[in-house]
């Protein structure tokens, strides 16, 4: 079971789709635990989804998570999968209930009351890429798997 979830194709397009969805979430992560790029910080967040949005502690909990230690795991290509999927659910989650009665496009005028769902999309897409391809080359996911099925 762990080599179906971990095996990879030795692709550098996988490699370059995970590194790439790490380095577009990681900052949104680090705003909310860290309080880095002018964000909150861990109560801040907390705070702000429990008590002013009314999200329960542990769906909160598992948002802030998901999104700094999520591009961690990207980044050494370690159960990309589950990361994949945990973040493609966040963004789902965040666009239908947040993003989608903005519309679709982000705000990049001003001019409407928040952002649209375009960003969550393109995240929601290369989740699911990562999904189904695992993390591909450089990636522990694939080293790993390789080493388990060599010793059998």
């Amino acid at each position: 079971m762990l080599v179906r979830v971990l095996a990879t194709e030795e692709t550098a397009s996988l490699a370059v789709l995970r590194l790439f969805l790490a380095l577009v979430m990681f900052p949104h992560g680090a705003q909310k635990v860290l309080g880095w790029f002018g964000g909150p910080g861990f109560s801040g967040t907390m705070d702000m989804f429990t008590k002013m949005m009314g999200i329960p502690y542990l769906f909160s909990l598992m948002a802030v998570l998901t999104e700094f230690v999520g591009p961690l795991l990207l980044v050494a290509g370690l159960a990309t999968r589950m990361a994949a999927l945990v973040m493609g659910i966040e963004m789902a989650v965040a666009a239908i209930l947040v993003h989608l009665h903005n519309g679709f496009f982000m705000n990049w005028s001003g001019k409407q009351a928040g952002e649209g769902f375009e960003y969550h999309l393109l995240v929601l897409g290369m989740a699911l890429a990562l999904l189904i391809g695992g993390g591909g080359s450089w990636s522990l996911d694939r080293l790993i798997s390789r080493r388990v099925e060599a010793s059998r």
